[in-house]
């Protein structure tokens, strides 16, 4: 399954870049970014049988091993694409919200967009480490 970022605004080269990189290499599935304008823009379009999560301080709150066992099961059930949906500063249109297969949040705080990607990419890793029995992932 395809772990497919999309995110409002361009990273460029920063330490949040950097950090995401990071963790995007580690992973062993397929991922992909995809960078929007803050404003406007069209999203890219999602493969067949695609899943779109949307961050957003509304979102469900998940422990990471919660997040792996929800990525296992949409991987089981022949999810082609998760595309993961980072806003730009405003957040994203209620439509978007309401179209979503999963709202997602870091938690009540709020988190510069930039580094939200860092903190998805470092938890994609993170699940597909305790879906693998990798040892990156120590609970409790």
């Amino acid at each position: 399954m395809l772990l497919h970022i999309v995110a409002r605004g361009k990273i460029g080269r920063s330490p949040e870049a950097e950090l995401t990189e990071r963790y995007l290499k580690r992973i062993n599935w397929p991922t992909k970014v995809t960078e929007l304008p803050d404003r406007g823009g069209t999203l890219p379009d999602a493969a067949s049988k695609a899943i779109t999560v949307v961050l957003d301080e509304r979102g469900k709150t998940l422990s990471s091993t919660e997040f792996a066992r929800i990525l296992e099961g949409w991987r089981d059930a022949g999810r082609r694409e998760a595309r993961f949906l980072i806003g730009a500063a405003d957040g994203h249109d209620e439509s978007l919200r309401d179209d979503a297969d999963l709202l997602l949040s870091f938690g009540p705080a709020t988190w510069p967009h930039m580094l939200a990607r860092a903190m998805l990419a470092e938890q994609l890793f993170r699940a597909t480490s305790i879906l693998a029995n990798h040892p990156y992932h120590r609970d409790g």
